[in-house]
């Protein structure tokens, strides 16, 4: 089976170059990742569970927002495009971006909380427990309205597009027919990190980097080879009706099909922690990547490379430029 070409260094360093000048637009279902920390040296008497002795709290931001975190991290400038409630949550969410780097332009909401995961985690960093705030319902009428208006303003200096789908309400038919018409308008990518209920809603985006086991669901078929890879891709292509999948397949690595070529990218990662928001690291990279100028084919080894990177650490992580141009070329620096 034919595996994606390399990049060469010199190449890999001018893509990586570019990354700095272009902004990404982010629209997505946004979170805010709360961690409760302690320690466990009982079990309670009242139910058999971990009696967690607090030792403190910190916040990461997740979700679309952890796309536009992987931009920022790698140089790139990012929009993030979101609906929020008008809590105490939206606040620090709102904080925290800032602090990422990101522009926030977010469409309150007030019969909604902020999605907000709340996860108690032991001194190791085993999780006990966690603890979702969230609404469902896709947004209507004026909220709608004032999120398709966002992403109108802001794409018009945006250099690509990112649809972060965690089926949380803000991605929606409208909004996705908004986001396509005036991407086709500038002549510029769309990424989309589906759920599979919203497949019919991605038509003509340029990519969907759906994990193997959405497109297992997508295509009802199994996903077990790199022979099942390229027909589960081909079909999701059809049935999406997009020009490229990048489908990942965790340990197995990622199978790209474009409209000229397809072929598979074996796993980078040599060590995993956890794999919470590789996908967000994947589709953040390859965004940045076809922006600053890359191939779909290069863009991929670039994504390959970073969420090897990203799953080395613990919770929602980024990648840095530094951190790419090793992982490519160990004697490449910036």
């Amino acid at each position: 089976m034919a595996l994606l070409p390399p990049i060469p260094p010199e190449r890999a360093r001018k893509i990586v170059a570019g990354l700095a000048r272009t902004h990404v637009l982010v629209i997505g279902d946004a979170m805010l990742d709360k961690f409760i920390a302690g320690r466990v040296t009982r079990i309670s008497p009242e139910a058999p569970v971990p009696v967690v002795t607090f030792d403190h709290e910190s916040y990461r931001i997740g979700g679309a927002a952890n796309v536009a975190h992987n931009i920022t991290s790698l140089g790139g400038q990012a929009t993030l495009v979101a609906v929020t409630g008008t809590d105490e949550a939206a606040t620090t969410l709102a904080h925290a971006c800032r602090d990422a780097g990101i522009a926030p332009a977010f469409v309150s909401d007030p019969g909604r909380p902020t999605t907000t995961k709340v996860r108690i985690v032991t001194e190791r960093n085993q999780q006990v427990a966690r603890v979702d705030y969230e609404a469902e319902t896709e947004i209507a009428d004026q909220v709608e309205q004032r999120v398709i208006a966002a992403v109108q303003q802001h794409a018009l200096v945006a250099s690509a597009i990112v649809v972060s789908d965690y089926l949380k309400g803000c991605v929606t038919e409208r909004v996705m027919k908004a986001i396509v018409a005036v991407a086709k308008e500038r002549g510029i990518p769309v990424l989309v990190d589906p759920k599979i209920p919203h497949i019919d809603y991605y038509a003509g985006v340029t990519a969907i980097t759906p994990n193997h086991h959405e497109a297992e669901i997508a295509t009802n078929m199994r996903v077990r080879t790199e022979d099942d890879a390229r027909t589960s891709a081909r079909v999701f292509q059809g049935r999406a009706r997009c020009d490229a999948v990048l489908m990942t397949r965790g340990d197995q690595g990622m199978w790209l099909l474009t409209g000229t070529s397809e072929g598979h990218l074996p796993a980078s990662a040599r060590e995993v922690s956890d794999v919470t928001g590789a996908g967000d690291t994947v589709i953040a990279t390859m965004a940045l990547a076809l922006a600053s100028g890359a191939t779909l084919a290069e863009s991929a080894r670039l994504a390959n490379e970073a969420a090897g990177i990203a799953v080395a650490k613990f919770g929602p992580a980024v990648v840095t430029t530094s951190e790419l141009l090793r992982a490519l070329a160990p004697s490449a620096s910036v």
